[in-house]
């Protein structure tokens, strides 16, 4: 059986990993919440975005039109453009992205319709090749 010096130095010692947990969770907490707002300021750019690229592809009509944007009148041929950086620095963005464009890739090929990509940006282009 431990001796009272022990159980002694063993609760305090739990306290201690307490208070460092505590910390570590308002830290995340902090770091949560300032990522929920950043994403909240920029939903209103991404929105307008949709609207401005829809009103775009919808204005474009003839034959002088760019094929890009006017389109073939089927939509069994998908593009999806992926915008990521030239350089790192900026957490896990890069890889969402990929990540996010693959699930959208996945979702539309079982859907039996063919799916093209176009990168921008270096960071991205290896596992989207």
């Amino acid at each position: 059986m431990p001796s009272l010096k022990e159980l002694k130095g063993r609760i305090n010692s739990v306290k201690s990993t307490q208070k460092i947990t505590k910390a570590k969770q308002m830290v995340a907490a902090a770091k949560l919440r300032r990522a929920q707002s950043a994403a909240e300021a920029a939903r209103p750019y991404a929105t307008r975005l949709a609207a401005v690229m829809a009103s775009l592809a919808g204005k474009v009509a003839g034959d002088s039109a760019p094929k890009l944007l006017a389109g073939t009148g089927s939509d069994q041929r998908n593009l999806l453009v992926v915008v990521n950086t030239d350089k790192g620095l900026c957490g896990g963005l890069n890889s969402n992205l990929v990540k996010a464009a693959k699930a959208k890739a996945r979702e539309l090929q079982a859907a039996g319709k063919q799916v093209e990509f176009y990168l921008v940006g270096k960071k991205g282009r290896a596992p989207l090749k």
